[in-house]
């Protein structure tokens, strides 16, 4: 039975909670934490592409969490030229302020775990790719390893 009556609600309202169940894995069963901890690392990740990857990338999310990703995006004002994995940390702590401690690094590798996993796999190289040396680091080696 459908919950919302439409069947695309309904499949981005269950992809969204797989995903936020596997981040919940790492962080604790408190739904509002592992969302913030997807925006934060999204966004930081967002922030750090081109615009046409960024859309690219946006385009394999969930109809939700697109919203989370493209909350406050300032195209023409990237990609953020971070470099070190330092830098682009205290951006995904800079998004997690608002919620309990969360290691920034922990939120990274367990978000880009996510997208490794769920995200198209070509998707997934180019954007890892797309990052310098460091930050490519925080990326799983392969599915199955975080």
């Amino acid at each position: 039975m459908s919950t919302t009556g439409l069947d695309v609600f309904d499949k981005t309202l269950q992809t969204t909670n797989i995903w936020l169940n596997e981040i919940m894995a790492d962080h604790g069963p408190d739904r509002h934490v592992a969302w913030h901890i997807l925006g934060a690392v999204l966004k930081a990740l967002r922030d750090r592409l081109s615009p046409d990857l960024a859309a690219h990338l946006g385009a394999e999310l969930p109809l939700i969490v697109r919203g989370i990703y493209y909350d406050q995006y300032r195209p023409s004002q990237m990609p953020d030229k971070t470099r070190s994995r330092d830098e682009f940390l205290a951006r995904v702590a800079e998004g997690l302020k608002s919620i309990r401690p969360v290691d920034p690094a922990d939120a990274a590798k367990s978000v880009f775990h996510v997208l490794a996993r769920h995200i198209d796999l070509g998707q997934s190289a180019k954007v890892r790719d797309a990052l310098p040396k460091e930050i490519q680091a925080l990326w799983p080696d392969s599915v199955g390893v975080r």
